[in-house]
């Protein structure tokens, strides 16, 4: 409570003593203005969805495009339950890989908790590529697993520091990537921050490393292989302007040409091996990529309003 103090000039002492006692028994009085208000308990979304939809300039995952360079759609939708405290969701992408699959269709779940500026995000990742097939070059060669989905576990923390920048840090499990029989694991930190001199823009980066283990022995691996290593970093500049943001990005690896033939089996690289001129990839070079997503939620809009 604020107390003004009002300056009265002084006719003598026995009128400022008369006044304070005054003013000591008005304050007794209740307030013109009542008792203050009951706080109300925070709104709760009981259910919510979230939908993106996003352009691409390349489907860049980890370091490695999963398009042949070639732009891609994607869209996912997602249920949000008690505040977003636990969530559903599947996620689609077209690609264009050795196996040739149809598409590139990923179901998730997993739970949310947060305890201030400290997020958690404990999940599964199912990734499922329908249609695909063995990749068999023209001298009978088999070079691919017949099935590559493979399933994954997530666990992620992130802090936000004043609604300014947000640090998080990341690890993803998988006991057979890729259908290979090799245990994947990748962790990485990131970084976000939001620029001062205009609202929505901000510049964020991540760097992670992929430990990627030894493929089992079958058909398409008659010998098993270690797989390598790699680090994988990206850095850019996205701008967010209501439902829409834009978002341009730069992606590099570590790997080399004949490493990334190893992990991608690129249909191109093997007809250069085959003429002589070595098993290689481009598919993990340096590239920059131009996306553009929309996203909205169901509340946002009036549906599953808060209660």
């Amino acid at each position: 409570m604020v107390l003004d103090l009002i300056r009265i000039p002084a006719t003598g002492a026995a009128l400022s003593l008369a006044m304070f006692a005054g003013a000591a028994q008005a304050s007794d009085l209740p307030s013109k203005k009542g008792a203050p208000p009951v706080p109300l308990p925070p709104s709760i979304t009981w259910i919510d969805a979230a939908v993106s939809i996003k352009g691409v300039t390349d489907y860049n995952f980890r370091g490695i495009s999963q398009t042949d360079r070639k732009p891609g759609a994607q869209g996912s939708v997602e249920l949000q339950f008690y505040d977003n405290l636990f969530y559903l969701g599947v996620f689609g992408a077209n690609v264009d890989l050795a196996t040739s699959p149809s598409a590139e269709i990923d179901f998730f779940g997993g739970i949310r908790p947060k305890f201030g500026p400290v997020s958690f995000d404990l999940g599964v990742i199912q990734y499922y590529y329908p249609g695909e097939k063995r990749f068999v070059d023209g001298l009978g060669v088999i070079w691919t697993p017949r099935n590559t989905d493979f399933t994954e576990l997530v666990g992620k923390v992130s802090y936000n520091w004043e609604d300014k920048a947000t640090f998080g840090a990341n690890v993803f499990y998988a006991w057979d990537w890729l259908g290979t029989g090799a245990t994947g694991t990748y962790g990485s930190l990131t970084a976000k921050y939001n620029l001062p001199f205009l609202e929505g823009l901000s510049v964020s980066g991540e760097f992670g490393r992929y430990w990627l283990g030894t493929t089992s022995t079958n058909i398409a691996f008659p010998t098993p292989i270690r797989l390598p290593d790699y680090n994988y970093w990206n850095v850019g500049l996205s701008y967010t302007y209501k439902n829409l943001t834009a978002d341009v990005r730069y992606h590099d690896t570590n790997l080399s040409k004949a490493n990334c033939f190893l992990l991608t089996s690129e249909p191109r690289g093997i007809n250069r091996g085959n003429a002589g001129g070595g098993y290689t990839s481009n598919w993990c070079n340096p590239t920059v990529v131009g996306t553009l997503s929309f996203d909205i939620t169901a509340s946002s809009v009036g549906i599953f309003a808060p209660k």
